[in-house]
């Protein structure tokens, strides 16, 4: 008795082609992501292989899937530690899971593939919108998402960053001037930054706003960059307080190098706030329960995560969205700050 043929998958196809699985999704499936010499390459061996659409698939991959595609692509060092992803998924799915939708989270090491997941999701439909985060300067993922039409996608950043794509983001540059002009009122005037890397959209922005008011103001300063994680910032740390004229007031960009900083500063000697202030961007129960407690930007991240479920269900209904900027930027002071001491 003659076996049953085998079905031929899009993994067959593939190899028979030399491209990805994602490059034949697209192929087949009439989508766009694949040049007109691939595509025509892809159709012309499935064929000659005798592929046929599997019609239980494909009436899935039709389907709404009720959930929502983030990937998280971060060091898992700085992932395990900081408040800030953890608070904006918490809001995220708050709001997604009222709406009876869930997060669909997948975990990157690179953001080549974090673009290959990116590409797998916009093929075969498995989620109904996409949410970026940490956009960086040129940032290929947003190249990716606006050339396709198939899924909504929502981009946490400065709308200029976003080329169109509805965006959400904080208002970064008035916060650097609110912080800034703070410590001027205190009487700091050699202040420095620990920021976050340079590639980073958010970072670029803060970057230009704090040398913008520490120049309108005639203050002295300096910025050295880090990865987030507290092993940086307490590097960076260590080398500011060796430099000949040390700063008396530090802005970090997290949390978690915000306290880091404590630490090390008490290491070296250096009394907080009394020779040493110190402010985070990010504040979080860390931030309220440390000794001294850490004066920070309260950002309501949690109700970011609500804001950004509730765009992506608007866009996911098919409604158009313009880029929103929330501008509620409310710094919380406590004992890690004080007037500057001659």
């Amino acid at each position: 008795m003659g076996s049953e043929r085998t079905r031929v998958t899009i993994s067959d196809v593939a190899k028979a082609s030399g491209v990805s699985n994602s490059a034949v999704s697209y192929a087949l499936n009439g989508k766009s992501g694949v040049s007109d010499e691939t595509r025509e390459k892809v159709l012309r061996v499935a064929q000659d292989m005798g592929w046929r659409p599997n019609s239980a698939a494909k009436a899935l991959s039709d389907a709404a899937t009720h959930s929502v595609g983030l990937v998280l692509t971060y060091d898992t060092t700085v992932l395990s530690v900081e408040s800030y992803t953890m608070e904006l998924i918490a809001g995220l799915t708050a709001e997604l899971e009222r709406k009876g939708y869930s997060l669909l989270i997948r975990s990157s090491s690179s953001r080549s593939y974090e673009l290959s997941v990116l590409k797998e999701w916009i093929a075969s439909g498995a989620v109904d919108a996409i949410l970026i985060l940490n956009v960086e300067l040129g940032d290929p993922r947003i190249e990716l998402l606006e050339a396709q039409h198939q899924i909504p996608v929502l981009a946490l950043c400065n709308p200029m960053l976003s080329k169109g794509l509805p965006a959400l983001a904080d208002n970064e540059s008035d916060a650097a001037h609110l912080i800034v002009d703070y410590l001027h009122e205190l009487g700091h005037r050699n202040i420095a930054r620990v920021a976050g890397p340079e590639r980073l959209g958010h970072t670029f922005i803060r970057d230009n706003a704090f040398m913008e008011e520490t120049a309108a103001l005639e203050l002295q300063y300096t910025c050295f960059h880090a990865d987030y994680s507290p092993e940086d910032g307490q590097r960076c740390t260590e080398r500011l307080l060796s430099l000949p004229q040390r700063p008396t007031a530090i802005v970090y960009d997290n949390d978690v190098m915000a306290l880091s900083a404590l630490k090390t500063a008490s290491t070296s000697g250096i009394a907080v706030p009394d020779r040493l202030s110190i402010v985070s961007w990010d504040d979080s129960f860390m931030c309220e329960m440390s000794v001294p407690s850490v004066t920070a930007l309260n950002r309501n991240v949690v109700r970011t995560g609500r804001t950004a479920a509730h765009m992506l269900l608007q866009l996911i209904d098919g409604k158009e969205l313009s880029s929103v900027v929330e501008t509620d930027n409310e710094l919380v002071f406590r004992d890690s700050s004080g007037p500057y001491i001659s």
